[in-house]
C-alpha cells in the first residue's frame, strides 16, 4: 500500500550528498552560537541551516537534502508545509481576519473547536469544555493542574518514571528526568509512580507481570495509611512517554490507572501533546485502551505547524473564575485555521490508520535489524512513534535481559544518520534511544529510505563490518529491484 505524498517540488526521496557548505551558512551558525543561549538544543544536535522544506524533506543552506524524522517533535503531523496548511493560511490572511484577538469569539477558533470535538472520542467530547492556553503544552499542563486544584481543593500530583510533561515550574515538577529538574527548586509536591517499562522494569519481572505490579503498587500506596500520599489533585501520564524513550503504556495498565483514580476521586489527565492527532495509529492516543479521562493536553499537531494548545476537560471541573488562566497569545488565528485543516485532513484520508500499518511494518523491520546488529537493544513503536534503544552488547544483561544504554554509541549514530542524509534525535534514559517521528504522509519509499539510512548508520558506528552492514540493509527492506536505490541516486542536491 502507498499512500499518494502531497504534491512535491522535488523527488520523495533526496538522495545523500556532501557539497562544501556555502559561506552564509557558515555565517549565520557562528552568530547562533554567539548570540543564543547555551540552554539551546536541536541546533546543537544538527549544525545545519535549513533554508526550503517539503513534505518530509529538508534542505540546508549547504545544499544538502535530508529525510526528517524530528518532524518538529511531533508537531509536523502533515510534514513540512504541506499544500492544505498553506491554503488554511493564506485563505486566513487574505480574507482580513484579525490574527490577535487575545480569547475573543471568532470564526476561525469556531470552527476549530468544532473541528477538534468531531475528533475527539464521542464519550468525552459530549461533555468536554476548552481552555485556550499560551501556544505551548507546557502551558496547558499548568492549566490542567490548576483547574483540578481549583476543582479538588486539593494539591499534589501523581506522575511516573519516565514522565516528560514540560520546562515550566508545575510542569517541570512533574517531569522524571532529574538532570533537568536537580538545578531549580520543588516545584510542588508530586508522588512518583513506577511507569511500566518491560525492557528496563523496575521491578525486574518484565512484560505483563511488570505491568501489573505497577498498578497493584500505585493503588496499594494510594490505599495505605502510612504510605505517605495525600490524596492529590491528580493523576497524569502520557499514553506513549515520547521523550522518556517511546515506551508505550500497555492498555491494560492505562485501564488500570483510569479505574484506580476513579474509585477514588482523583481526576485523571492524559498528556497528547506528543501522541496526538494520528500520531500512535489512532487520532488520540487513549482510544487504543478506550479510558475516558478527566482532562486532556493538547499541543504541537494541532496546530497545524504552528504554534497553539489547550486543555480539554469534563465539564464538571469548570469551577475556574474569569481569568484564572490566561495569556496573550492564547488567539492564534493562523494556527486555528491550520489546525482545523491539518485535524479535518487527517481524519478524512485516514492517515491514523496509514501511521499504524506504516509504523508497524517500520518496527517489525527494526527488530529484525536487531538480530543482526546486537547494538540494538529494543525496538519500541506505537504508530509512527518509533524507538531503538541502542546498548553495550558486550555487558552483562540484567534480569530481565537488558544490558547498559550506550549514549556515546547513540551520539555517534545520530551523527552518521545526519551525514547520510537523515534526521533522528535522541531520548529516554541516557539519552541512548533513537527517536522517529517522521511526517504521518510518509510514503513506502521514504519509509524504506530510512530504515536504510539508519541500518547503516548503526552498522558503522557499532563497527560491525561490511558484511553485516550489507546484511542488515538487506532486512531493513532494501531491494535492488525496488526502485528505492534509483529514484534516490537520481534526487541529488539542487
Amino acid at each position: 500500500m502507498t499512500l499518494a505524498a502531497e504534491p512535491a517540488t522535488g523527488p520523495t526521496v533526496p538522495a545523500p550528498t556532501v557539497p562544501a557548505q556555502t559561506p552564509g551558512g557558515d555565517a549565520i551558525l557562528r552568530r547562533q552560537r554567539v548570540r543564543e543561549s547555551a540552554a539551546r538544543t536541536y541546533a546543537r544536535s544538527f549544525p545545519i541551516v535549513p533554508v526550503r522544506a517539503n513534505g518530509m524533506t529538508v534542505e540546508g543552506a549547504d545544499g544538502r537534502r535530508y529525510l526528517d524524522c524530528l518532524s518538529g517533535a511531533g508537531t509536523l503531523a502533515l510534514g513540512h508545509n504541506h499544500p492544505v496548511v498553506l491554503e488554511a493560511i493564506r485563505r486566513t490572511l487574505d480574507s482580513g481576519a484579525p490574527l490577535h484577538l487575545l480569547d475573543l469569539a471568532t470564526a476561525e477558533k469556531d470552527d476549530f473547536t468544532t473541528a477538534l470535538f468531531e475528533s475527539l472520542p464521542k464519550e468525552f467530547a459530549g461533555q468536554a469544555r476548552v481552555h485556550f492556553c499560551g501556544p505551548a503544552g507546557t502551558d496547558a499542563v499548568e492549566a490542567a493542574l490548576k483547574l483540578m486544584q481549583t476543582a479538588t481543593g486539593r494539591s499534589g500530583a501523581l506522575a511516573f518514571t519516565g514522565a516528560y510533561h514540560g520546562m515550566t515550574a508545575g510542569a517541570l515538577a512533574l517531569t522524571g528526568n532529574t538532570a533537568v529538574r536537580e538545578p531549580l527548586p520543588s516545584g510542588g509536591e508530586v508522588v512518583r509512580l513506577p511507569y511500566p517499562y518491560a525492557y528496563r522494569c523496575p521491578f525486574g519481572v518484565g512484560g505483563e507481570a511488570g505491568a501489573g505490579l505497577a498498578a497493584t503498587y500505585a493503588e496499594r500506596l494510594l490505599d495505605d495509611p502510612s504510605g505517605g500520599v495525600v490524596r492529590p489533585a491528580a493523576m497524569i501520564l502520557e499514553a506513549v512517554q515520547g521523550e522518556g524513550g517511546v515506551v508505550p503504556a500497555p492498555d491494560g495498565w492505562l485501564r488500570e490507572m483510569r479505574r484506580i483514580t476513579a474509585e477514588r476521586g482523583i481526576p485523571l489527565i492524559v498528556d497528547e501533546v506528543q501522541t496526538g492527532v494520528g500520531r500512535t495509529g489512532a487520532m488520540w492516543a487513549v482510544e487504543h485502551s478506550g479510558i475516558v479521562p478527566d482532562a486532556m493536553v493538547l499541543s504541537k499537531a494541532i496546530g497545524g505547524s504552528l504554534p497553539l494548545a489547550v486543555v480539554v476537560y469534563r465539564e464538571e471541573y469548570d469551577g475556574w473564575r474569569p481569568g484564572a488562566h490566561t495569556g496573550t497569545f492564547r488567539g492564534n488565528t493562523l494556527a486555528m485555521a491550520a489546525g482545523a485543516a491539518t485535524i479535518r485532513f487527517v481524519a478524512a484520508h485516514g492517515l491514523a490508520e496509514r501511521a499504524a500499518l506504516v509504523g508497524a511494518r517500520m518496527a517489525e523491520r527494526l527488530r529484525a535489524l536487531a538480530g543482526e546488529l546486537p547494538v540494538i537493544g529494543d525496538v519500541r513503536a506505537r504508530g509512527l512513534m518509533l524507538g531503538v534503544e541502542l546498548v553495550d552488547p558486550d555487558a552483562a544483561p540484567d534480569a530481565c535481559g537488558a544490558r547498559p544504554a550506550a549514549p556515546a554509541l547513540a551520539v555517534g549514530v545520530r551523527e552518521a544518520c545526519l551525514a547520510r542524509g537523515l534526521i533522528v534525535e535522541l531520548g529516554g534514559r541516557h539519552d541512548a534511544v533513537l527517536r522517529l517521528l517522521p511526517p504521518l504522509t510518509i510514503t513506502d519509499e521514504q519509509a524504506d529510505a530510512v530504515l536504510d539510512r539508519l541500518a547503516d548508520a548503526i552498522a558503522a558506528v557499532g563497527a560491525v563490518g561490511a558484511g553485516a552492514a550489507g546484511a542488515a540493509r538487506g532486512v531493513a527492506g532494501r531491494a535492488a529491484t525496488s526502485g528505492t536505490a534509483a529514484a534516490a541516486a537520481s534526487a541529488g542536491p539542487r
